[in-house]
């Protein structure tokens, strides 16, 4: 993933075990910024991100439904809206894109939200996978198989 983090400040990381492989929790200035694959600044085990790891690791025990935590990605004003309205969506519900864009007033832009899925560099967090599309599952930012798992896991 590309990401766009002040980069005058530094950024931390924390190695965490998914049900599906290797990932890293990532933060600066006091905010979660990325779950992702590649290892990002310092490893460092911050209050932060010990936090949210025992945050995730309830959300896989389905103990957890919602996370506490500061989020940041920096991104357009449409994409923050887009993220925001993907935040909202409920554990264990999905909308289409076409009523993801639906929500945030702009009906005809599901290309555009479908667009602003992808560049989450919080997923899970920011639950993207919820998202799908109106005849199939739709894309994910991570691989189609990590959406699948996490839709089943919320399903039952």
């Amino acid at each position: 993933m590309k990401y766009f983090f002040e980069m005058q400040d530094p950024i931390y990381f924390l190695p965490y075990k998914t049900p599906f492989g290797d990932f890293y929790l990532c933060s600066q200035n006091d905010r979660i910024i990325a779950l992702d694959t590649s290892p990002l600044g310092l490893l460092s085990h911050t209050p932060l991100l010990q936090e949210a790891s025992k945050q995730l690791d309830e959300y896989f025990q389905k103990k957890r439904k919602t996370f506490c935590l500061p989020l940041f990605q920096r991104g357009t004003p449409f994409q923050n809206r887009v993220w925001e309205a993907i935040a909202k969506i409920p554990y264990g519900q999905t909308r289409s894109y076409k009523q993801l864009a639906e929500s945030i007033a702009h009906p005809r832009a599901y290309r555009a939200t479908g667009s602003a899925c992808g560049k989450n560099s919080l997923p899970i967090f920011i639950p993207c996978h919820r998202v799908v599309a109106s005849t199939h599952m739709g894309g994910f930012a991570l691989e189609l198989g990590i959406k699948n798992f996490l839709l089943k896991l919320e399903s039952q």
